[in-house]
């Protein structure tokens, strides 16, 4: 599957590569026999995305490296930081081009524009409107950032090319040179694309919070397992495109034994790496001691106080322990509510004052995937 998605994403570069060299070829010509800067830069910008493709290789050839024992859990982030380069040059050709735009519209120039000069911008505009749209929706398909922001910079430069084009056939018409004015308002479209285009792997690299569908239905999966009562604080570390580790909290009665929650845990394993290629390489364990009435009494108390906050999404990991005359929770409080820290200890507080006798044990805990 990854020899095939590392194949689709080369193919896609290697293409990108060869139209944007003989593009740039053709416009570099023309844009010096008309002495248009638009269309010089509009070269040098074919040049750039010729770049990126070459980095997005680079970055795909790296992502499939083997795991190794400085990198055991592989590669895959290298694809990340191609994006980034990817995007960066998207950024430095748009700051380029308007620094030139700029510099032409205090300085003007003669500019010589031909039939030649429009019939290569029309067929610059199709070809680069076709690439951006194929580099796009391979991007989308294969999960490849990298491709996807090469795609959207062939849409940018085609838009650069008919603003090139519009501001040929005004000259053409009416003798009035508006290239450079075009220039500039090109430049900063292609600018804040780049600046879109940053976020992606930024994110990517930082942690986002885990896609809210692939956690249920990871969650649901668990819960088919026989005497698995809850499963909460599912974690997954992204390694790069459709490559997760991750790890999770099950509930299950304090009477199992550790050969039945070992049965379980490979269980759970197993069947979520084979349906959804996520690797649990940890299950942790809350055991349910709701088998006492004093407990249970003791349990929807608790409950009771916890859930009387506004703010409050979850609490798990229940456990009294008589002989020990402790009690553990974790509780989840949304980040919308405006002070996290004085809410549990309110809650925390409430709880201590109605079990005196106890010490209690409160976690305050994220659900990133919720």
């Amino acid at each position: 599957m990854k020899n095939t998605r590392e194949k689709r994403v080369i193919k896609t570069s290697i293409i990108s590569i060869v139209a944007n060299i003989i593009l740039a070829g053709f416009k570099a010509f023309v844009g010096f026999l008309s002495n248009s800067i638009a269309i010089i830069t509009d070269a040098v910008n074919n040049l750039s995305d010729a770049l990126s493709s070459i980095i997005t290789i680079a970055g795909t050839k790296l992502a499939g490296k083997a795991p190794d024992r400085d990198h055991p859990y592989g590669h895959g982030r290298g694809e990340y930081i191609s994006s980034l380069v990817v995007s960066a040059i998207v950024l430095y050709a748009g700051l380029t081009a308007l620094i030139e735009s700029i510099k032409k519209i205090f300085a003007p120039e003669d500019v010589d524009y031909s039939v030649a000069t429009l019939v290569i911008l029309i067929a610059g505009i199709i070809v680069k409107f076709a690439l951006g749209l194929f580099v796009k929706k391979t991007g989308r398909k294969v999960k490849s950032d990298s491709l996807v922001a090469s795609g959207t910079d062939a849409f940018n430069d085609a838009i650069l090319s008919i603003s090139v084009l519009a501001s040929a056939i005004i000259y053409l018409i009416f003798h009035i040179n508006i290239e450079a004015y075009a220039g500039v308002l090109v430049s900063v479209f292609i600018i804040k694309a780049g600046i879109d285009l940053i976020k992606d792997p930024v994110d990517n690299m930082l942690g986002l919070r885990i896609e809210s569908k692939l956690a249920k239905s990871i969650k649901a999966e668990i819960l088919k397992e026989k005497k698995v009562e809850g499963a909460f604080d599912l974690i997954l570390n992204d390694y790069g495109p459709d490559t997760y580790l991750g790890s999770v909290h099950i509930e299950v009665p304090d009477t199992l034994t550790a050969t039945e929650i070992d049965k379980i845990s490979r269980s759970i394993t197993k069947r979520v790496q084979k349906k959804y290629g996520v690797i649990l390489h940890t299950i942790g364990v809350y055991s349910i001691n709701r088998h006492d009435a004093e407990i249970v009494k003791a349990y929807k108390n608790i409950r009771k106080i916890v859930f009387s906050h506004d703010g409050i999404q979850q609490m798990h990991g229940f456990y009294l322990d008589k002989d020990d005359m402790t009690i553990n929770l974790d509780i989840i409080i949304d980040f919308a509510v405006e002070n996290r820290i004085e809410l549990y200890h309110q809650i925390f507080d409430e709880i201590q004052e109605k079990y005196p006798d106890y010490k209690v044990s409160i976690t305050l805990d994220v659900d990133a995937s919720d």
